[in-house]
């Protein structure tokens, strides 16, 4: 179970600060590789040839890609502490629908908010706002999504905070005036140590946000 652990990461990755959260909530000491987007390794070339992407775990010398099966592989590998997912099969199918959710829905309108302008930006962030609104109304009165404790729908979205400052700078949006909720949950999910050490400074992610967005728009 234990064994040798290596994550491919990039420190600005959404996706690889949700590995490092579930790292972190399991108390896995783990080696850090942090890789040059350019100018790609052998070994991540070689650990996830199919997509070429980080992050990628390395246990034991076996490679697991993407970001929520990685934490998935986490919850069920080191299982004596922290859960991130429920035991009950039917909320366990309901937090991966709304971790889906995140992925297909508020991740790609998230990209539109810094990385388009004029009508296609408008739009992206519309929807960046409404799909925040839906998962205001899943969230309730509920301190986290999956009820008292932190799990794997909270994990999968609150890495999206440390690029909020870029959002709405770069979109010209008020995210805490449209969905007051989601800042008060995510302010309740920066106070566990977990989250609050690995989630980046957002200045420092809006400097790396804007640099990145001169590469989609010329202005």
């Amino acid at each position: 179970m234990a064994g040798e652990v290596v994550l491919l990461d990039f420190w600005p990755s959404l996706y690889g600060m949700r590995v490092r959260i579930a790292l972190a909530e399991k108390g896995i000491k783990y080696e850090s590789k942090e890789e040059d987007l350019s100018n790609k390794s052998p070994l991540l070339l070689e650990m996830n040839p199919i997509n070429k992407q980080i992050p990628v775990l390395i246990h034991n010398g076996k490679p697991v890609c993407e970001s929520l099966i990685i934490v998935q592989y986490i919850d069920e590998v080191w299982n004596d502490k922290s859960p991130l997912l429920p035991s009950d099969p039917y909320q366990r199918a309901q937090a991966r629908f709304w971790a889906d959710f995140v992925d297909k829905k508020v991740s790609g309108a998230a990209k539109k908010v810094w990385s388009t302008t004029g009508e296609e930006q408008e739009a992206g962030k519309k929807e960046f706002i409404e799909f925040l609104k839906t998962l205001e109304v899943e969230l309730g009165d509920k301190p986290y999504f999956g009820g008292e404790t932190f799990g794997y729908v909270d994990l999968s979205l609150i890495t999206f905070y440390s690029w909020f400052h870029a959002y709405e700078v770069l979109g010209n949006i008020n995210i805490e005036a449209e969905c007051p909720k989601i800042i008060a949950w995510a302010k309740r999910c920066m106070q566990k140590e977990a989250v609050a050490k690995t989630l980046p400074d957002q200045k420092k992610v809006y400097e790396f946000v804007a640099q990145l967005r001169k590469m989609f728009v010329s202005e």
